[in-house]
């Protein structure tokens, strides 16, 4: 996958995970870092359970990506408030 599909699958997948999570956009440069991360952790949790991760840029690859993104949201909000 070439450098923009990721950071259009980041920017996409950071945003829909952010409204999940936040009920907000966290802005555009961290909502693709966001996507990204959670497409990397979507990607382990997923073959973990024996699906495949991110395959391109593609709807299941998307999914892949805002589950990521959600799990590391979740666990991120979990650290910071107990910090």
């Amino acid at each position: 996958m070439s450098i923009i599909a990721w950071i259009v699958l980041g920017l996409i997948a950071g945003f829909i995970a952010s409204k999940i999570v936040n009920k907000a956009g966290e802005g555009i440069l961290l909502d693709i870092v966001l996507g990204i991360v959670g497409a990397v952790v979507g990607g382990f949790v997923f073959r973990f359970f024996g699906a495949s991760g991110v395959t391109g840029l593609n709807l299941y690859s998307l999914l892949v990506a805002v589950a990521g993104a959600v799990i590391f949201l979740v666990v991120y909000h979990a650290l910071r408030r107990t910090a």
